[in-house]
């Protein structure tokens, strides 16, 4: 089974909402492919996602009911096929933690450009990073699709 990690500083924000797109998104385009979130920082581990995230999901039909906030761990580097960034700083961070052993993918979700944090702003902020997480994650599960063997 190919499995992809969505990653962000705390997996409170982003990373939570992006788990809970392509875990929807991804069971009609891409079945078989197992979709999962963590964080840099171990800040939130436990936790449910943020208010505003939860939220922000549930409107658009997303559920993180039972999701709680979890740390990467240096096996993600090896189960996990792709693990894709919220940002250039997060994507430098999963770069320097690579274990030199590990081929997995690791890019931003978006390519080139970032999903902002939402966290220290307001709802705004939310009804973008989901306009661009759903995007990003529809893109990514259609390249998952129309290549069967997983990321490049």
């Amino acid at each position: 089974m190919m499995r992809v990690l969505f990653v962000d500083a705390g997996n409170y924000c982003r990373s939570p909402a992006a788990e809970a797109i392509a875990r929807k998104l991804g069971a009609e385009l891409v079945p078989g492919v197992s979709f999962g979130s963590a964080g840099l920082k171990d800040k939130h581990v436990g936790d449910a996602a943020d208010p505003r995230t939860i939220a922000a999901c549930a409107a658009r039909g997303y559920d993180l009911g039972a999701f709680r906030c979890r740390e990467i761990t240096a096996d993600d580097f090896f189960i996990c096929d792709a693990i894709y960034a919220m940002d250039a700083e997060n994507l430098a961070v999963l770069q320097a933690r690579r274990p030199p052993a590990s081929t997995v993918l690791i890019e931003l979700l978006l390519g080139e450009r970032e999903v902002p944090d939402p966290y220290f702003g307001g709802t705004d902020g939310f009804a973008t990073m989901m306009d661009l997480i759903e995007a990003g994650v529809r893109t990514r599960c259609l390249e998952l699709a129309s290549d069967p063997s997983g990321p490049a």
